[in-house]
C-alpha cells in the first residue's frame, strides 16, 4: 500500500486512530489526566549563569546556520540598521507597536494595522522581538506579546530579523514551558517556536528551505550593561 496516495493516506489514518483506541480501552470514562502521575525527574532548572546561557544560545543559533549578532542596548538601532543593510531589505513589515527607533528612516516601514497577506508576503522581510529564548536547544519563542506581532508575520515573508534581550534567555526547555504557562491560557497568544531559517528534507533527503517560513534568519542578541 502507497500511504501516499489519498486513499492510502486514508486507510492509515484509520489504522493509527483504531490503535489508539484499542489502547485506551481500559482507561475509565471518568478519568481525567490529572488522576495519573507522570514522573518529572527530569531537569527543570539550571545553574548556569546569565552569560553562559547567552553564550550557549548564541553556538546553537549559529549551528542552524542563522546569523547570531551580540550588540549592547545602546547601539541596537544602529546594528538593526546595519544588519537590513547587508541583506539589501528596503521594505519591512513590523508589529504595530515595535519601538520607533528600532528602524532606519532609509526604511519603509510596513506596521501591521491589517495588512493582506500578499502586502506581508511582498515586503523584504520583517522585524520582531521575542518573548524568550532557549539556550539549551537555540529556539526563539513568540507569543504574540509586545513587539512580536501576529504570527502571519514571521510565516510569510523570507527574511525575519528578531531582537531578544540576554535576559530573556532560559537554559532549558521546561523553564520556557514554565514562563509560557500564563500566555497559553491566554486567547488570542498562539505560541511560535523557531529554531533556526526553516528548511525541510524529503524522503531522499534533499534539503529545501523556506517551507515553513522564513528562509534566512538573523538574530540580535541584546546585551545588558552589568555592574
Amino acid at each position: 500500500m502507497d500511504i501516499r496516495t489519498g486513499a492510502g493516506a486514508g486507510a492509515a489514518r484509520s489504522d493509527i486512530l483504531r490503535r489508539i483506541k484499542d489502547a485506551l480501552s481500559d482507561v475509565p470514562s471518568d478519568e481525567t489526566p490529572d488522576m495519573v502521575p507522570v514522573p518529572r525527574n527530569y531537569l527543570t532548572t539550571t545553574a548556569a549563569s546569565q552569560a553562559e546561557r547567552c553564550a550557549q544560545f548564541v553556538h546553537r543559533v549559529a549551528e542552524y546556520k542563522a546569523a547570531v549578532h551580540q550588540v549592547p542596548d545602546a547601539e541596537l538601532p544602529g546594528a538593526i540598521a546595519m544588519v537590513l543593510a547587508a541583506r539589501g531589505v528596503r521594505t519591512l513589515v513590523v508589529p504595530p507597536d515595535l519601538p520607533d527607533g528600532w528602524v532606519p528612516a532609509s526604511i519603509r516601514v510596513l506596521r501591521d494595522h491589517g495588512l493582506t497577506n500578499e502586502a506581508i508576503e511582498s515586503s523584504d522581510g520583517v522585524l520582531t522581538a521575542a518573548v524568550l529564548a532557549i539556550a539549551q536547544t537555540g529556539t526563539i519563542v513568540l507569543d504574540g506579546g509586545p513587539a512580536q506581532g501576529r504570527r502571519a508575520l514571521t510565516l510569510l515573508p523570507d527574511y525575519h530579523l528578531c531582537v531578544i534581550r540576554d535576559d530573556q534567555i532560559v537554559g532549558l526547555v521546561p523553564e520556557a514551558v514554565a514562563r509560557l504557562h500564563d500566555a497559553v491560557r491566554t486567547p488570542g497568544h498562539p505560541i511560535t517556536w523557531i529554531s533556526g531559517p526553516s528548511a525541510t528534507s524529503d524522503i531522499e533527503l534533499s534539503r529545501v528551505e523556506g517551507v515553513h517560513g522564513p528562509r534566512t534568519l538573523d538574530v540580535l542578541v541584546v546585551t545588558s550593561a552589568r555592574p
